[in-house]
């Protein structure tokens, strides 16, 4: 199932929950997790916005499964405890919109080699469970255990643990995208603070380069959508 088809069939879903959430909970914290996330995350805000009630601080768009891959696969290239690896992953969450910010792990030592490969399998990881369930499925534990993740460090920061920082895609200016997957601190009421995403390596600016231009596409087409 391309990228495509996902919209066709999750737009319409996500905008009918969002439309149901602007009435019943429009205060809640919304976590989307529905793909292409690029896009349903400004469907959901375009359909707040409609409805009066729209928060940035209060919407996110669940990037954490390109972290734990990211995470995985640097900790088997360095020989790293995986649970103690943290590798930043900002852009979106669709194929080369997703960029692991390599050069900033720790310790780590990569050659040119590692890092394009490194950075594909990130991007593509959801390609090898494809191919590991012969084409029968997708990724399915993995996705729960990131979006356990990602709500668990939210609610732990709404009752007030501190310097609770995680990466997600939200509405923000660090680039000319409307929505741009960064480090974000969160807090008690939902986004406390943007963070900045850090110095690159030339590969990193040249690849944030290239993939600023697709997030604006992708989230463009959500916006279309959810006003049409």
């Amino acid at each position: 199932m391309t990228r495509d088809d996902l919209f066709n069939t999750n737009a319409s879903i996500v905008q009918g929950v969002a439309a149901a959430c602007a009435k019943a909970c429009p205060n809640a914290m919304f976590l989307i997790i529905s793909n292409p996330v690029n896009s349903t995350v400004p469907i959901f805000a375009e359909t707040l916005k409609k409805a009066g009630v729209y928060n940035k601080k209060r919407l996110f768009g669940v990037t954490t499964l390109d972290i734990v891959r990211a995470n995985t696969f640097v900790a088997e290239n360095q020989g790293f405890d995986v649970n103690t690896t943290n590798v930043p992953v900002v852009g979106g969450h669709a194929g080369t919109t997703i960029l692991p910010l390599l050069s900033q792990v720790p310790g780590a030592k990569f050659s040119e080699e590692d890092i394009a490969k490194l950075t594909h399998r990130i991007q593509f990881g959801g390609d090898e469970v494809v191919a590991a369930k012969a084409g029968t499925g997708s990724a399915t534990l993995s996705m729960a255990f990131a979006g356990k993740h990602f709500a668990s460090r939210l609610i732990s920061a709404m009752k007030g643990e501190k310097n609770v920082v995680e990466c997600t895609f939200v509405e923000n200016d660090l680039t000319s995208a409307p929505f741009f997957s960064t480090k974000v601190r969160l807090g008690p009421n939902g986004v406390e603070e943007i963070l900045p995403v850090g110095p690159l390596s030339a590969f990193e600016a040249d690849s944030l380069s290239k993939l600023v231009p697709d997030l604006i596409v992708q989230a463009n087409k959500g916006i279309q959508f959810a006003n049409k």
